[in-house]
């Protein structure tokens, strides 16, 4: 049961990388570490966790009756196993939070025998250092006090969008999977750093504080992306003929051809 709508028993099932964000994310919201139960089949992750956290450990068994709320939190092709173990067990007024990729709200729901309210998100992995992008659809069923909490503890690690989940395949492609074409872009910078002749440690740390300053500039300047390039691009200069040869490349096709083979998988994963 909600109570000032906020559940009294929460079960974390999956305790990976982003389980163990989500984790941390319900205690920066303000949710008691002892009403957190993770279901997690490795041991030794799991004592890590509970020595980390305070949390508790149990089986799917015996965390999902008594639980108000539900994070599932596994790889897309164990999904299926996972909802047929609990479908039994559940209590049918338990909110079910989804943050596994291409899992469709319907999928989720029939698997549960379609009594209990689902919320799918797509997150990403800098949840961990509080500078998260999660997009949230609601199924039917939410009610305002379910979907003001997952906002809640949400936002306790970044930025929360609501959207339709027809558009959650290209949140997928866009910010689910967006943080590795970032880390891909500086490890190129990096490598090619090093073929211009600097040493790997000053090439790996002019790349990154690029990177961090770039995007502060870009979050806190209040200017859009293109103002701020056309602002360091002098005709003729240094910048330009690096731009010039993205262009030749022709970059946007090349990340809009990424994007989509992104959400196509997506989609496949459905």
């Amino acid at each position: 049961m909600m109570t000032n709508g906020t559940p009294k028993s929460i079960a974390v099932i999956g305790a990976g990388v982003m389980g163990e964000a989500l984790i941390s994310a319900l205690i920066q919201s303000g949710i008691s570490a002892s009403s957190i139960t993770i279901c997690e089949k490795r041991d030794e992750r799991a004592q890590e966790l509970i020595e980390k956290y305070h949390i508790t450990h149990g089986t799917l068994a015996e965390t999902v009756p008594r639980a108000d709320a539900l994070l599932l939190v596994v790889k897309p092709q164990d999904m299926s196993g996972v909802l047929a173990e609990i479908k039994s067990v559940i209590s049918s007024s338990a909110l079910v939070i989804s943050f596994v990729a291409g899992k469709r709200i319907e999928f989720i729901a029939s698997g549960l025998g379609n009594a209990n309210p689902v919320i799918r998100v797509m997150p990403n992995t800098p949840t961990l250092v509080g500078a998260g992008m999660a997009a949230i659809s609601l199924g039917a069923g939410v009610n305002q006090e379910q979907a003001k909490f997952v906002r809640a503890f949400l936002e306790s690690t970044g930025h929360v969008v609501e959207v339709a989940e027809e558009l959650q395949d290209a949140v997928t492609a866009l910010s689910g999977s967006g943080p590795a074409y970032f880390f891909a872009f500086v490890e190129s910078m990096i490598a090619a750093g090093i073929d211009l002749g600097l040493p790997a440690e000053i090439s790996s740390e002019l790349a990154i504080q690029t990177m961090i300053g770039s995007a502060k500039l870009l979050a806190e300047s209040g200017k859009s992306p293109t103002t701020l390039r056309e602002n360091v691009t002098s005709p003729n200069g240094t910048t330009a003929a690096a731009l010039a040869t993205f262009g030749n490349e022709n970059l946007s096709e090349i990340v809009k051809k990424a994007m989509t083979s992104a959400r196509n998988r997506s989609q496949e994963l459905a």
